[in-house]
């Protein structure tokens, strides 16, 4: 079984920005945590949500770093976070339930991308430990918070990436398999939409909902693994290393990338709706394994039954 994937016309798209699809809504009294909320999309959501009035709590593990990218921007807070390390995840979560604040919203926005072969202290492969296993754990550990908002929402940053690949449950840390690092990463945002589903058919009944976001195509820090010549071979770059004249329309600014975050964490027009892969501000339309477009959500992204499993799966790594 999938998810029910449909377009609401939400009136925004392509070009809205963080700012554009939050006008008018009203944060104050609202607690937010944005991970990774102090570089690239996750700085502007930040920004945004400040903004309108909540309170955002920006993890990260350089705090200096994170407060000077911040630097002068209201109701921001700042705590120690490394997702690789669940004693640090399980402690930035204790401070946080120990407060007793309610938590509104968790945006799971910090992430790697096409990194060499590397696995975390507990042998996990990377780039699933940093885009979903760590993230898994920080939304169980919090989960008294999300439950403590009345009505709470989840956005989890997933990407168009994830048509490369399904998610490889014989095999996801690539200890039998020759490592592709396109793969690897298509496969954490995979995992990263299913963890979405299922967190949703999870929390609907104590008022938590889930969405998964596909931001568009940034250009941020989080290309920093991906050289040149990587680009050029996929055709990203021409010979001047510049994006190609023809692919240039399909590039978002930071404002926009943020914008389908801010719209998934805040839209009234989502208020009974949940579980689904969001872009360009709108539920992306649901398509076949065989699309060739760079939009939608194919089936092994929304699939409940996969996620079921996967969510199964993700708690025996947080034991």
């Amino acid at each position: 079984m999938t998810t029910s994937q449909t377009p609401i016309d939400s009136g925004f798209g392509f070009a809205s920005t963080a700012d554009d699809v939050i006008a008018g809504i009203d944060l104050s009294g609202k607690s937010a945590i944005v991970t990774g909320g102090y570089s690239g999309i996750g700085a502007e959501t930040t920004r945004v949500l400040a903004k309108a009035g909540a309170t955002v709590i920006v993890p990260a593990r350089d705090l200096d770093k994170a407060c000077k990218a911040l630097n002068g921007i209201a109701h921001v807070e700042f705590a120690s976070l490394d997702l690789l390390e669940p004693n640090s995840v399980d402690a930035f979560a204790d401070v946080f339930e120990k407060s007793g604040r309610p938590l509104h919203l968790l945006v799971n926005n910090a992430g790697v991308m096409a990194t060499p072969l590397m696995h975390d202290g507990k042998g996990y492969e990377l780039q699933l430990s940093a885009n979903h296993i760590g993230h898994f754990r920080l939304a169980v550990r919090l989960w008294p918070a999300l439950c403590r908002a009345d009505g709470a929402r989840v956005v989890a940053l997933s990407s168009g990436a994830h048509r490369w690949a399904a998610f490889d449950f014989d095999d996801p840390h690539f200890r039998q398999h020759e490592y592709d690092r396109w793969i690897a990463y298509a496969q954490a945002k995979t995992a990263t939409a299913l963890f979405a589903v299922e967190l949703d058919r999870r929390g609907k009944g104590d008022g938590i909902r889930s969405f998964s976001v596909h931001p568009g195509r940034i250009e941020t820090g989080l290309q920093r693994h991906i050289s040149l010549a990587d680009l050029q071979a996929l055709g990203f770059r021409n010979e001047q290393g510049e994006i190609p004249a023809e692919q240039r329309h399909m590039y978002k600014s930071t404002a926009q990338g943020a914008a389908t975050t801010v719209w998934c964490a805040t839209s009234p027009t989502l208020k009974d709706q949940g579980g689904v892969y969001c872009e360009n501000c709108d539920i992306a339309a649901a398509v076949e394994a065989g699309h060739k477009e760079m939009n939608g959500v194919l089936p092994w992204a929304r699939d409940a039954q996969a996620a079921q499993q996967l969510w199964v799966l993700s708690e025996t790594w947080i034991t």
